[in-house]
């Protein structure tokens, strides 16, 4: 079980929103969230967070292939 009520959603989403099916497929459930009024603000990025997303996902160096 997935814990979504996808009837639902896709009731809120086709219907209610009048998305097109790409369109309410292309969503991420956030988004749709966001959408149907029941999102809300993101906790603030915290430097502990920052730290681990530097981590995560660091700079890459573009090498340039003139010098």
């Amino acid at each position: 079980m997935s814990g979504f009520d996808w009837p639902a959603l896709m009731q809120a989403g086709l219907v209610g929103l009048r998305l097109k099916p790409d369109e309410f497929w292309a969503l991420s459930p956030a988004e749709l969230r966001l959408m149907l009024g029941q999102g809300g603000a993101a906790p603030a990025l915290t430097r502990k967070g920052l730290d681990a997303l530097l981590a995560a996902y660091p700079d890459k160096k573009e090498e340039r292939e003139d010098g």
